[in-house]
């Protein structure tokens, strides 16, 4: 498999739910699968690239099966709130989840998760990853690459600041393992949310940022934020020139934020494969591509079963990575 599968990221959902409305369909009976609408829960508040990719996804799928699709904002707790809510509803395939990283994060980062990843839930797809990108503020400083951020942080332990959304989200643990592999200490700045965090970037209050590539670019293309690199194995469509962490300095280097839908465990095996065949169908339209890429997204797809694969990988290295840096959420 290739680094980008190996990984496995903005329309709102304007409030707790949005309903994306089919087009004409065939004549189903009562007991096929889909005879009602389709719920799917996205576990964060409108407004980042998993409601673009929930919606547009969502979109095609209704009108292939040939049902509405409900778009469900369930935030809170880093995803824990809406991925528990999925856990506790019937496998039946009218409630499923798209979801991010968390899903692999979240089991070492809160000791009392009231659900299973592994357990509870159905893999159905990958579906994109949204890479991060190490950003510093143009102005203050003439740090031009990662090798000079290195530098910079050799010579005063501790002093260079870097922040994030939060406690254990990907734009705190891709600082997380660029410290470790660098072999530098920095010190981190938890924010509640990106919003704030790239408000004091822009204000010269961190000195650095490993922010989503949907919210850094837009500063980057006005020239507020000069981009050093993108922490995915392989360059970023949406920032072609950038290199990439591992390139630019630290060899090995990879953190790839990817999305990803998942449904109730005991979901019929026929609805799972029916759900992946559309959206895998979908992520190949010239309209989804185009609608991706507006938020940085790179479409990659998967089987169930890469899906599954994916996901045990993901949780064996974040689950080291966060017990041995003593990472706890907010």
């Amino acid at each position: 498999m290739n680094p980008t599968r190996r990984i496995l990221a903005t329309a709102v959902a304007v409030a707790a739910a949005t309903l994306v409305l089919p087009a004409p369909a065939w004549a189903q009976t009562d007991a096929a699968w889909p005879s009602r609408p389709i719920k799917w829960v996205v576990p964060f508040p409108p407004g980042g690239a998993m409601d673009v990719i929930a919606r547009t996804l969502g979109e095609k799928a209704a009108r292939e099966l040939g049902q509405a699709v409900v778009v469900e904002n369930r935030p809170g707790a880093g995803g824990n709130i809406g991925a528990d809510y999925v856990a506790k509803q019937p496998a039946d395939g009218y409630t499923i989840m798209v979801t991010s990283i968390g899903m692999a994060t979240n089991r070492a980062l809160y000791p009392k998760l009231t659900y299973d990843p592994v357990r509870d839930f159905a893999p159905i797809s990958l579906l994109a990853v949204v890479p991060n990108v190490l950003v510093v503020n143009a102005a203050n400083t003439s740090d031009r690459s990662v090798k000079d951020v290195v530098a910079r942080a050799g010579k005063e332990p501790g002093k260079l600041t870097y922040a994030s959304a939060g406690n254990g989200t990907s734009i705190h643990l891709a600082g997380e393992v660029f410290a470790s592999m660098a072999g530098v200490q920095m010190t981190h700045i938890p924010y509640k949310g990106s919003g704030p965090a790239v408000t004091d970037m822009l204000g010269g209050q961190v000195d650095l940022m490993f922010d989503s590539i949907t919210s850094a670019r837009p500063h980057i293309q006005s020239g507020k934020l000069r981009a050093l690199a993108v922490t995915t194995a392989r360059r970023s469509p949406a920032l072609p020139d950038v290199p990439t962490v591992a390139e630019a300095g630290v060899p090995g280097y990879e953190v790839s934020p990817w999305f990803a839908v998942f449904a109730r465990m005991g979901t019929p095996p026929e609805v799972i494969a029916r759900l992946n065949k559309v959206l895998n169908d979908a992520m190949k339209q010239p309209e989804t591509l185009r609608k991706l890429e507006s938020v940085g997204a790179e479409p990659i797809g998967s089987t169930p079963q890469e899906l599954a694969a994916h996901l045990n990988r993901e949780l064996e290295r974040w689950g080291k990575l966060i017990q041995q840096r003593n990472i706890r959420a907010d």
